[in-house]
């Protein structure tokens, strides 16, 4: 059953074992699109009153470019983060993400050598945090950004705590 989620996140597993999915908060693409808007706003800001003031006012509508971009940025981070979603398996953790390129990783739990949470100035402002899996090989390192800092934690908590359980048979 859909929950209005992205990609079917809160769905729950079918008869053919598909895995649960769940899609990062809005809280993520809020931020985003507010920091494009602010970047390149400012820059739209610059370019207009520089090449205004400094090669003429027709010159000026090169300002038109940044919002441009803005408005194209916008559409590609609506998609990219409905492209993201995260599932909890009896043996391990599914990431999967892209939009073009489509990327699954799958991270053991008895691989996992540290789950950390973290969570810079920006998204501490928004309320959201990144959980980010450390594994012995290098390229399966794996994040699930934009989480709310409490799923964050309990995600953080179950995941060493299965970690712990089946490193211990190996």
């Amino acid at each position: 059953m859909e929950t209005g989620s992205p990609r079917g996140a809160g769905t729950r597993a079918d008869e053919a074992g598909e895995p649960e999915w769940t899609g990062l908060p809005p809280g993520l693409l809020r931020m985003r699109r507010l920091l494009l808007v602010v970047w390149l706003g400012l820059l739209a800001l610059a370019v207009g009153l520089l090449l205004g003031l400094l090669a003429g006012p027709a010159w000026a509508a090169f300002a038109l470019l940044p919002l441009a971009l803005i408005a194209w940025g916008w559409v590609l981070l609506g998609r990219n983060w409905r492209s993201w979603r995260y599932a909890e398996r009896a043996d391990d953790l599914l990431i999967s993400r892209g939009v073009l390129w489509r990327e699954e990783t799958v991270v053991p739990y008895g691989r996992m050598q540290l789950v950390e949470v973290t969570s810079g100035p920006v998204e501490r402002h928004f309320g959201l945090a990144s959980v980010q899996l450390h594994t012995a090989a290098a390229a399966t390192d794996a994040t699930i950004p934009g989480l709310d800092p409490a799923e964050a934690e309990r995600l953080r908590d179950r995941l060493t705590e299965l970690g712990e359980a089946r490193s211990a048979g190996l």
